[in-house]
């Protein structure tokens, strides 16, 4: 999107058009999700939205949906200069373009939508303040679980006092390719190259398998459960890539499925915790059952015990869906509050708790690197090992480069909350 955004001109007074209650909206960005913004914007006859330009890179590009004569363009000023657009809906797949275009509206008190989870995660203190600053809002719902409303869920239902966890599948692609090799009895690989072949998973994977996608959404859905933001290099993250037959087979002999889990977890009054890895799930737990493309999260009270949210997690129309969700909420001049982080007694972030975890491993010395405060269970063969351990969660990030070897696979045994599951 660098050349589309680079000729932005953040000094420009902007006095948004109103008058009709009409949404304009310049769109920024015109792949698989912008497509299905199009489509969905073209089909919602009562949704009073309209869309004036498109900003894409290259106006000539093939694409498989063609919009109207005269609304592609390659220059991000027919959008910020025109004064009957009241709305920035930004779906562009670079983070750094992202940012200048979400920045540049909000300085100039345009709202705008977004989807992009990676950017926000990474800036979201600096683009709470712009919104407070100009007097603006920024929506992003569709951000975190394509279909699944959990953000505006968790601004307006849930109390920080009495939420202790929000847990679950975040990520699409990595549930669908362990979904094929659970419920189908394909190989890792095999399963990889269908998620590809379907576009669930890119060409480089790696952003999905690896957590990273996950980590992302879950740093933006705990400042809205518990008001606190955590950078993403303190949270421990590990994916599903490194994982083998043999894990596959542990997972079956225990009657459970391994799922890449991201987890946000108060642990006393005082503090809170969170991590993205996989995970043993018992077929007790609601997660189990999410499979495929699909997205799942618990959310967990004091009073109401355990909530679950299922959707789509993944694909053009979900996600456009979410973001149809976000136009309409600004019809009605809605904003996040951010409550949460004006509270006095916030929880504060810690690594210093144990969790239980399942660790295979061959060459590399995983009991001596880790020094684990105990060892369950521990069992050695000539081809590979494993051991169940409880350690705390500051040494998992202490020693996170361990895990990129390829002979070291690692799952969350889960221990919160248990005793309220019995």
């Amino acid at each position: 999107m660098t050349a589309s955004s680079s000729n932005i001109n953040n000094s420009t007074p902007y006095s948004p058009n109103m008058t009709d209650n009409k949404i304009r909206i310049g769109l920024f960005g015109f792949g698989t999700v912008g497509q299905g913004v199009y489509q969905i914007l073209d089909k919602a006859k009562n949704s009073h939205a309209e869309i004036k330009h498109i900003c894409v890179r290259d106006i000539n590009k093939q694409r498989n949906i063609h919009p109207r004569e005269g609304l592609l363009t390659d220059n991000a000023s027919d959008i910020f200069d025109d004064p009957d657009i009241n709305l920035i809906v930004e779906l562009v797949d670079n983070a750094d373009a992202s940012y200048q275009i979400v920045t540049t509206a909000l300085r100039r008190g345009i709202p705008v939508v977004s989807g992009s989870k990676a950017m926000i995660a990474r800036h979201l203190p600096e683009l709470i303040e712009l919104q407070h600053t100009h007097h603006t809002a920024l929506l992003y719902d569709a951000s975190s679980c394509g279909s699944i409303p959990v953000i505006r869920n968790l601004e307006e239902y849930y109390d920080n006092d009495l939420l202790l966890e929000v847990k679950g599948i975040l990520n699409g692609s990595s549930n669908y390719i362990l979904s094929r090799v659970f419920d189908h009895g394909e190989d890792y690989a095999d399963a990889l190259h269908r998620a590809q072949t379907l576009g669930f998973a890119e060409s480089d994977p790696s952003f999905d398998i690896e957590g990273y996608d996950a980590l992302f959404k879950l740093i933006i859905i705990t400042v809205h459960a518990l008001g606190s933001y955590v950078a993403p290099e303190d949270i421990f993250t590990c994916g599903i890539s490194n994982i083998h037959d043999a894990d596959i087979q542990y997972a079956r002999e225990k009657g459970a499925k391994i799922k890449l889990v991201a987890q946000v977890a108060k642990v006393s009054d005082e503090a809170f915790t969170m991590f993205v890895m996989p995970e043993l799930v018992e077929k007790s737990k609601y997660i189990y059952s999410v499979d495929d493309e699909y997205n799942g999260v618990v959310i967990r009270g004091e009073c109401y015990d355990r909530q679950f949210m299922f959707g789509k997690g993944a694909g053009g129309l979900p996600t456009a869906s979410s973001i149809l969700s976000d136009i309409m909420a600004r019809l009605h001049h809605y904003r996040y509050e951010y409550k949460k982080m004006t509270y006095l007694d916030r929880p504060i972030y810690t690594t210093d708790i144990d969790v239980r975890v399942y660790i295979r491993y061959s060459d590399t010395d995983v009991p001596a690197a880790l020094q684990f405060n105990k060892i369950i269970e521990l069992h050695l063969t000539e081809q590979s090992n494993y051991l169940i351990g409880e350690i705390p969660l500051r040494r998992l990030i202490e020693h996170r480069d361990l895990f990129s070897a390829p002979d070291v696979f690692i799952a969350n045994i889960p221990v919160f909350f248990i005793d309220r599951d019995n």
